[in-house]
């Protein structure tokens, strides 16, 4: 079967109406449409909402892109309903969308029922630790995703905390991007703990944080037995000649 793509990229869409189609046949009757983008225009909880109700019925869509609209809590909880029936999509980008705790708590209700799900782009966005807490708690039961972008909001210490202690039991996801947020040497060192015991993922963005020379010690400390980390990325945090020692004794170890 002959697949198909549909973009539209900064038009004026309120997402009030049926806003795509192909061919003529709206978007929930749609047998071959993988793929849509609908970054950059103003689809707010309404166009959410129409978008959430063709989900609950599609099974073709695999990619939605809706980054950089104004969707707002309300409109993630919409799609959060629509994916706990969805059975097809596999990436989510919900970035610069004004989702904030609220949101991220529907989205993390879903994500503990969903088995399609392998990506979701939440940067950007106005989520705190209550949020990360949520997402965490989902991160201990889902068994799908590989993939959580959290880049750029609110999380500090006791939103690590939650996401560490998810990591020790989770066994699918292999990047976490925690990249220009809060977190501190106290919610280094729990990540650290988590690091010890993961055996899955590989890739954690831990730039722009308030990480000094303790949270390195500690990042070092698990680098040391942690055998399958390929990329740490630490830069623009508070690290100096201590923190950089740590390190370097763990490389020798790390190989």
């Amino acid at each position: 079967m002959l697949q198909a793509n549909l973009v539209v990229i900064a038009n004026s869409i309120d997402g009030s109406d049926w806003i795509f189609q192909q061919d003529n046949v709206p978007a929930h009757r749609s047998k071959t449409l993988t793929y849509i983008d609908l970054r950059y225009n103003q689809i707010g909880e309404n166009g959410a909402q129409q978008l959430a109700e063709a989900l609950k019925v599609n099974k073709v869509l695999t990619q939605l892109w809706l980054y950089q609209n104004q969707i707002g809590d309300t409109g993630a909880q919409h799609l959060a309903e629509a994916l706990k029936v969805n059975k097809a999509l596999q990436k989510l980008y919900l970035n610069q969308n004004l989702i904030g705790d609220k949101g991220a708590e529907h989205l993390a209700e879903a994500l503990k029922i969903n088995e399609a799900l392998t990506h979701i782009w939440l940067h950007e966005n106005r989520i705190g630790d209550s949020g990360a807490q949520c997402l965490g708690e989902a991160l201990k039961v889902n068994k799908t995703l590989t993939l959580l972008h959290l880049y750029q909001n609110q999380i500090g210490d006791n939103g690590a905390q939650k996401l560490a202690e998810a990591l020790k039991v989770n066994q699918v996801l292999t990047h976490l991007y925690l990249n220009q947020n809060q977190i501190t040497d106290n919610g280094a060192q729990l990540l650290a703990e988590a690091l010890k015991v993961n055996k899955a993922l590989t890739y954690i963005d831990l730039r722009n944080n308030q990480i000094g020379d303790n949270g390195a010690q500690q990042l070092a400390e698990a680098l040391k037995v942690n055998k399958v980390l390929t990329q740490l990325r630490l830069h623009q945090n508070q690290i100096g000649d201590n923190g950089a020692q740590q390190l370097a004794e763990a490389l020798k170890i790390n190989k």
